[in-house]
Order: C-alpha cells, then structure tokens, then sequence
C-alpha cells in the first residue's frame, strides 16, 4: 500500500528543492500550495471567493491575489473562510491523485500548512524541513523580492520549526543542498527498509 510522507516546513526552508529532490528520484510529489492556486482559478472556486470576499479582490474579472493575501494575512476569521473554500477542494483533489499513483511505494505531499490544514493526519510519516532563520530570510528576498521586514512578518505569522519537529517523524537540516540531499536520501532509505521489514 503506498506510504504518504508529508513534506513541509516554514517559509525559505527549502521544502521545495527537497521535494524536487525526491521527484528527481522517481516519486511522486503534490505540491497543495500549487494545486491550491490552480483550483481557486475554477469557476465554482471564484465564485465562492466572490461571494465571500466581493468585487474588491478582482481585478478586470481576475483574482487579484495579492489583495486577497493582504486581507487575510492578519484576520484569522478570514483565513479561515478562505481556508473553508480552498482546503475542501484540495483534499478531493489529492484524493484523485493518489488514485492514479497508487502503485508506487511513496508518493510526498508537500504543504507549508500541513499540520495548520489537519491534513498532516493523512500522512505515514512527516518531514520538517528547516533552515536559520538568517538564511531563510535572504532566501526569499532574492526570490520574491521582498524586504527582510516584509519577511519577518511571514515567519511570525507561521508555525513555529519548534512546533513542527515536535509533530514530524524525521528533520532535514538544509543549509546547504549537498547535505539536505544526503539526510533526505538516509530518510528514505529508513523509510524503504521499514516497507521491507512490515
């Protein structure tokens, strides 16, 4: 039976290139940030949005989501409203794709808000991925463009790395790509010996 092995981890951690990492190695990876974003561009979902949120977070008929982050980013009531369209849909979606990689051993479920989602429950085994908190910032200010305050907020506004290596079965360190491949590729090897021995 194929094993789930959540993946996640705060803002500029790497999760990404460490999913990209376990792709490289022939498993599966979803990615709910991404498939999230693709869903909320459904008719059913920006209507839902529209209802919810109104005209002001569209922009010449499409979703301006820079708006609708700003919105929610420090009212939890409208997260979670945001949270009550997208999480739904994403859940069924994922349930799809699990059909159709079903033969695999492993298949990784990528989420920054794996454990904020409840989805974490879904999983066999989690991955916390994290970074100091130094480099994370000038990570995602190269990538986004962002100020170091601008990134600040976000890591604030996030699960602490303390509260998810409590809830995670194993921690990759990356602070740099070489050795968070190697703890990556030790990971898996414990997890396929595991599948053996069951």
């Amino acid at each position: 039976m194929t094993k789930i092995i959540g993946l996640t981890g705060g803002i500029g951690s790497g999760k990404t290139t460490i999913g990209n990492y376990f792709r490289s190695l022939g498993i599966p990876v979803y990615v709910a940030d991404e498939e999230g974003r693709k869903l909320t561009d459904s008719a059913e979902m920006l209507a839902q949005i529209k209802t919810h949120f109104g005209e002001a977070v569209f922009l010449d008929g499409k979703l301006n989501r820079k708006q609708l982050s700003e919105i929610v980013f420090n009212n939890p009531e409208q997260l979670k409203i945001l949270n009550g369209i997208i999480h739904p849909a994403v859940k069924k979606h994922f349930a799809q794709w699990i059909e159709s990689v079903k033969e695999k051993p492993f298949v990784v479920r990528e989420s920054a808000i794996l454990f904020e989602s409840g989805r974490y429950m879904d999983c066999d085994f989690i991955i916390t991925v994290t970074a100091p908190e130094e480099q994370r910032i000038a990570r995602v200010m190269k990538r986004d463009n962002l100020s170091a305050e601008a990134v600040s907020d976000r890591i604030k506004n996030q699960m602490s790395d303390e509260e998810r290596i409590s809830k995670s079965d194993f921690v990759i360190q990356n602070t740099n790509i070489q050795d968070a491949e190697k703890q990556a590729a030790k990971i898996l090897k414990n997890l396929s010996n595991r599948q053996k021995t069951v």
